[in-house]
């Protein structure tokens, strides 16, 4: 790699393990660099090797019925396809990135090798999947707790939060994102999403175009993401 790494996202896999550890797994894989909508691992594959997202943002779905359906975004520093790796099973997910995008590549043999001598990088790998069960099962429950204006501030403030780029009048989110994608991370139906960006655009926390989401007032959609209650 010639180009510096940027900071990795805050509570990302490489964040939360030492410069040390960081430097000699890195070291263990070929890294590349990837045009948008590439394909780094595909649902259902037999492949067991892992990916570390070092530039750049991915996509996170599975098919449903033949429809892609988004479960995430994963960004720098993040792990991918450690489930496959540990378990020996299939890809539970596709991951495809989103602009472009540096990876790096680690064989399941080197990998587990590496944690098996790394007790504290292991925790983290448990500690990673831990994490996205829980968020996972937290946005099941938003799906019956909150209406949908409410789930999709939710979702976008972590977004924005972890991809956001400021612009003149708000924060642009970094991944494009169609209503489609949005329905499927809210647990709502498409007609019911686009009435729900309408209610925020009303209020003025948000701008949409076409596959771009600005955030207009930040506070503002924080403090409707954070309320526990119906309005």
């Amino acid at each position: 790699m010639t180009d510096a790494d940027p900071a990795w996202a805050p509570g990302s896999f490489l964040s939360l393990i030492s410069a040390e550890d960081r430097e000699q797994l890195l070291a263990l894989g070929i890294t590349r660099r990837l045009p948008p909508g590439r394909q780094l691992l595909v649902e259902g594959r037999l492949d067991a090797h892992v990916e570390i997202i070092r530039q750049g943002h991915v996509k996170v779905s599975t098919s449903v019925g033949g429809m892609p359906r988004l479960l995430a975004i994963r960004l720098p520093g993040d792990l991918v396809g450690e489930l496959a790796a540990v378990t020996g099973s299939g890809r539970s997910a596709t991951v495809t990135t989103c602009g472009e995008v540096v990876s790096t590549v680690i064989q399941q043999r080197e990998f587990m090798g590496f944690i098996a001598r790394h007790p504290h990088v292991s925790a983290q790998v448990t500690a990673t999947v831990g994490r996205r069960l829980r968020w996972a099962n937290e946005r099941r429950s938003e799906f019956s707790a909150f209406p949908v204006h409410v789930r999709l501030a939710r979702v976008l403030s972590e977004i924005a939060a972890s991809c956001g780029e400021a612009t003149g009048d708000g924060l642009l989110i970094g991944v494009e994102l169609s209503q489609t994608e949005l329905a499927t991370l809210v647990g709502a139906r498409e007609d019911t999403v686009q009435r729900g960006l309408r209610m925020l655009r009303r209020d003025g926390l948000l701008r949409t175009g076409y596959r771009q989401i600005v955030i207009l007032d930040e506070p503002g959609l924080r403090a409707l993401a954070d309320q526990a209650e119906w309005q």
